[in-house]
């Protein structure tokens, strides 16, 4: 592909916590995007890791115009509204330490941004450890879940923050990410960016590949702490709309036939006993949240209601 002279200043922003050697791959592919060097700069935040990531960044500057930003561990939405505070960039680009961009997708995302400026963009993330069970089955519920949302590319409803450009402008009328939400972050931006009438656009040809490992000891948990997420989500879209999200059963249905369909031949077994792990964990953390979780508005909620944080509006020029 070309490089496009309209395409828009581009800042990339990848939080990252404890995983140096994934960051440090996660850059090397940054450093061979095919997108013009004086309009990209990519900002890194710490979220309190701990880990020494100054060479890792350092080594990458030889090819990237690159920043390194460290806070107290704050979860990844604080984490990117930090980085949006001082991010240049026209398009606002999120991926994951854990991801690895194909040479082409800024591209692709900065000339989608080109044709229509004011949407969010998404991508198509593919998991890159097809013989690890619990990373294609949780790769499997994202799929499900950008089929049933995004059959139409230009009436999209879902993307994942590993994979999602912004309009730096919007995001920032919008409040940023809500940070009391270490999981469904990105749902609820979506769920508030559709809700003020905005629209967002699937943009398949972006590709990322995902290079998430997980035993089942993590997969139970990530898949607890999305039904935290998902609980607290439904609650703020609530309070937002004054309506209950509703439960989809087909949805699970169809999550399990295409478990059927996609792994025929191997390991379905296996596969389809994981989703069921998949419902349990998901469904204990709903109802963990339910019951002990703190409620929004409560005093000792991280993000105190809807106080966004002042730095999202951007950089002073």
């Amino acid at each position: 592909m070309a490089p496009d002279a309209r395409l828009p200043s581009c800042s990339v922003i990848v939080p990252t916590y404890r995983r140096p050697g994934q960051l440090a791959e996660c850059l090397e592919a940054l450093a061979r995007l095919e997108y013009p060097r004086d309009r990209l700069e990519v900002i890194v935040v710490d979220d309190g890791g701990g880990e020494p990531l100054d060479d890792i960044v350092a080594a990458a500057r030889d090819r990237l115009d690159v920043v390194l930003i460290r806070q107290e561990n704050a979860g990844p939405s604080a984490a990117r509204n930090i980085a949006v505070a001082q991010a240049r960039g026209d398009l606002l680009v999120f991926t994951d330490d854990d991801c690895r961009p194909a040479p082409d997708w800024l591209q692709r995302l900065g000339s989608g941004h080109s044709a229509a400026p004011d949407v969010i963009l998404g991508g198509h993330t593919v998991n890159a450890l097809e013989a690890n069970p619990y990373s294609s089955v949780s790769q499997l519920i994202i799929d499900a879940g950008y089929e049933r949302h995004n059959s139409e590319r230009q009436a999209a409803g879902f993307f994942t923050t590993n994979n999602l450009a912004v309009p730096a402008a919007g995001l920032r009328r919008l409040g940023g990410f809500d940070p009391r939400l270490r999981t469904s972050e990105d749902r609820d931006l979506c769920d508030r960016w559709v809700g003020q009438g905005a629209h967002m656009h699937y943009v398949p040809e972006a590709l990322v590949l995902h290079y998430h490992h997980l035993t089942l000891t993590s997969f139970w948990g990530q898949h607890f702490r999305y039904g935290r997420g998902a609980c607290l989500f439904h609650r703020l879209h609530r309070e937002r709309e004054q309506e209950r999200i509703r439960l989809e059963p087909s949805f699970y249905l169809g999550l399990h036939a295409e478990a059927f369909r996609r792994y025929r031949h191997r390991h379905v077994i296996r596969i389809q006993g994981l989703l069921l792990v998949w419902h349990v964990a998901n469904a204990a953390g709903y109802m963990w949240e339910a019951i002990v979780g703190v409620r929004p508005g409560r005093s000792e909620d991280r993000g105190g209601g809807r106080r966004w944080p002042a730095e999202v509006e951007g950089p002073k020029r």
